[in-house]
């Protein structure tokens, strides 16, 4: 447990040139946890232990940030402690790491608001050990390779991108389905007719963009926009429509919102190629299995690449199908086959009796491959090709396989044999009435059984 004291004896100051070991007068101690200024500020530096190199800077630093004791430092605290004979506390910026050092060292840590004063005025006297401009260059250092390691170093393994765009697309396709059914049901009061012929929505916007009021179809060129039959049957829909009248005012409200649909439908297209660009250079290997979508709605719905490549493969088989998952569990009903894998190709395909097997067998692929794309430096496609052509080899021989033959039980009739060309006639098959059971025995009397 850590003790809360005015001021410690002896500081350790963690930097990214080293570790470094101070101690402080009693005085100085005293006037600083009072506030006031020390103007002979003094303190004594007793070790000073540097890193060797960047690899090593780092590992420590990583340490320090969750709290725990790197091997230096408990090397440099055990040798500088018996070498000197140092006796006292210590003082440390952090209470968890001072709790560690305690257990494993036995040396009383304290932390308190007086110790991080009394730190900032030490790092100002280091400047003496050591150079500014050294200090700056390993602080810069140290800053980068922290950086590449949280993000596995290497830019392009940033899948927060593909969490934000699969996020986005989505939305994107809820807010022009929307729009798009508000574009119909609007232009309807007008021309209803056209909701029959032109059967996609972004064609849709496209066609009431350019021709405006419907009187206005006969003469305009819609060859860019659909095909000739659809225009044709669109041309003879306006002689026989059931529409009403609209003002100029009412068509050019319309035309801007056809207008949005158009745009966005445009940049849903251009998010799409940015999207599949993204998994291609994150999880080349899960795209291979599942495809762009369903890979970014995996790692999505996971949280990050590396989450998803720790999920066991019964987790990712129904991952998505939570809900169905604890509602079965509570009502003791069958638990789901799948989740978001669902709408992959391999499941899609598979015949209903396959469905839950293809599923189990594309979740252990899809385990094996997120960890090749999360800890894998390579980009290569070598692993998910083949173990996509293990999948699909894998398939084929269940859709292969002959379905087992019923038994019959008792009492069923067997099936007659399947005719061929020079049988000879069997009497035996025939069967022109059921046998009937053989009526219960009445039971003895009491007087009966007794006799």
């Amino acid at each position: 447990r850590l003790e809360l004291v005015t001021m410690p004896l002896l500081v350790l100051l963690e930097t990214s040139a080293g570790f470094a070991l101070y101690s402080v007068k009693d005085e100085d101690k005293a006037q600083i946890s009072a506030g006031q200024d020390v103007a002979d500020f003094e303190p004594t530096l007793r070790a000073f232990s540097k890193f060797e190199n960047t690899t090593e800077a780092l590992a420590a630093a990583t340490s320090l940030t969750e709290s725990k004791m790197p091997h230096q430092l408990k090397k440099f605290l055990k040798s500088s402690f018996k070498k000197y004979e140092l006796t006292g506390d210590l003082a440390v910026a952090d209470p968890k790491l001072g709790g560690a050092i305690k257990e494993k060292l036995g040396i009383n840590c304290v932390f308190d608001a007086g110790c991080l004063d009394l730190m900032k005025l030490l790092r100002m006297d280091l400047e003496k050990t050591i150079p500014p401009e050294e200090m700056r260059r390993t602080s810069l250092g140290l800053a980068h390779s922290l950086s590449r390691f949280k993000l596995k170093f290497s830019p392009d393994k940033i899948d927060v991108m593909i969490v934000q765009a699969i996020a986005l697309l989505d939305e994107l396709d809820k807010e022009l389905n929307t729009y798009a059914m508000r574009i119909r049901e609007w232009y309807g009061w007008h021309f209803p007719e056209l909701n029959k012929v032109i059967a996609d929505n972004i064609q849709y916007a496209r066609a009431i963009n350019k021709m405006g009021l419907r009187h206005n179809c006969l003469t305009t060129d819609f060859s860019d926009i659909l095909a000739t039959d659809v225009e044709a049957k669109m041309k003879e829909a306006v002689h026989v429509t059931m529409g009403v009248d609209i003002t100029e005012d009412d068509i050019a409200n319309i035309r801007a919102l056809c207008d949005q649909v158009i745009e966005m439908s445009e940049y849903r297209t251009s998010l799409h190629e940015y999207l599949k660009n993204r998994m291609q250079a994150v999880a080349p290997n899960l795209s291979v299995l599942v495809g762009e979508l369903v890979g970014a709605r995996l790692i999505a719905h996971a949280g990050s690449l590396l989450s998803l490549a720790k999920h066991p493969a019964s987790t990712v088989q129904i991952l998505g199908a939570e809900k169905a998952l604890f509602r079965a569990l509570k009502t003791q009903h069958a638990t789901p086959k799948y989740g978001l894998i669902y709408h992959a190709s391999m499941v899609g395909k598979a015949t209903p009796k396959n469905k839950g097997k293809a599923a189990r067998m594309l979740a252990n692929k899809l385990s094996l491959a997120s960890r090749v794309d999360a800890l894998g430096e390579s980009t290569d496609v070598t692993v998910g090709t083949a173990m996509l052509q293990q999948l699909e080899n894998r398939m084929r021989m269940l859709d292969s396989v002959a379905p087992p033959r019923v038994s019959h039980g008792k009492g069923t009739p067997a099936k007659a044999p399947a005719y061929s060309k020079g049988a000879s006639y069997s009497s035996g098959t025939d069967q022109t009435m059921t046998t009937p059971k053989s009526a219960k025995k009445p039971r003895k009397s009491e007087e009966e059984e007794a006799e």
